[in-house]
């Protein structure tokens, strides 16, 4: 009978125990899904690009704590958006976490992989700069790395990058003001052409009249 009431209160005293270390672990969860700040991106103007979106944005999420890509609620006004067009991808931000992302479809048309590309423009809105020429395993070499390339993950300094910035504007930190036009030559394209036509190549020179 000893042993049995003693099983018995051991039983219980486990059972205790592992719930109160259950709701400590949801409490630690709770608090780290708190801890990040959400940002929404709008891409129902990204065609046949928007899947692309959608996994550049999830690829984030696996790769940072302190910020979150969400698809905006309809009706809702986006932080993020991302329309496609026919020029080359490029970003326009207008602080840290908003901004306009073009899927511009020539990358595609050249060969580019298009998950990568999302997640590399994701990155311009994040507050990454572009690095290039770099590796394929860095995301912010973006086009310097070749049609080859399709890691969409960024490597671990781009990571702590994002974190640190992010971490600081949930704390109420410094947190670095950035307004980047990336590409800058494809912006000026875009701004040529503004339906999305294709400009010139790039260097292209108009040839020299010959006088008779």
């Amino acid at each position: 009978m000893y042993v049995r009431r003693l099983t018995g209160s051991l039983s219980a005293a486990l059972a205790v125990a592992f719930t109160l270390a259950g709701g400590q672990a949801a409490t630690a969860a709770g608090e780290h899904r708190a801890a990040a700040r959400v940002l929404t991106y709008d891409a129902s103007g990204s065609a046949e690009l928007h899947s692309a979106v959608d996994r550049s944005a999830a690829i984030w999420n696996e790769s940072v704590d302190h910020v979150e890509l969400r698809p905006v609620t309809t009706g809702r006004r986006a932080d993020v958006r991302v329309p496609a067009d026919n020029g080359r991808p490029r970003t326009v931000t207008t602080s840290l976490g908003s901004g306009t992302v073009h899927m511009g479809r020539q990358a595609a048309d050249q060969g580019y992989d298009t998950v990568r590309v999302s997640a590399h423009e994701l990155g311009h809105v994040l507050g990454l700069p572009d690095r290039k020429p770099g590796p394929c395993s860095s995301l912010m070499s973006g086009s310097s790395a070749g049609t080859s390339c399709t890691n969409p993950y960024p490597d671990a300094a781009e990571k702590a990058e994002v974190e640190d910035d992010f971490a600081a504007a949930l704390t109420g930190g410094a947190v670095p003001r950035r307004t980047v036009t990336v590409d800058r030559r494809a912006a000026r394209e875009a701004a040529r052409h503004p339906a999305g036509r294709p400009g010139r190549p790039p260097g292209f020179r108009p040839p020299r009249r010959r006088r008779s």
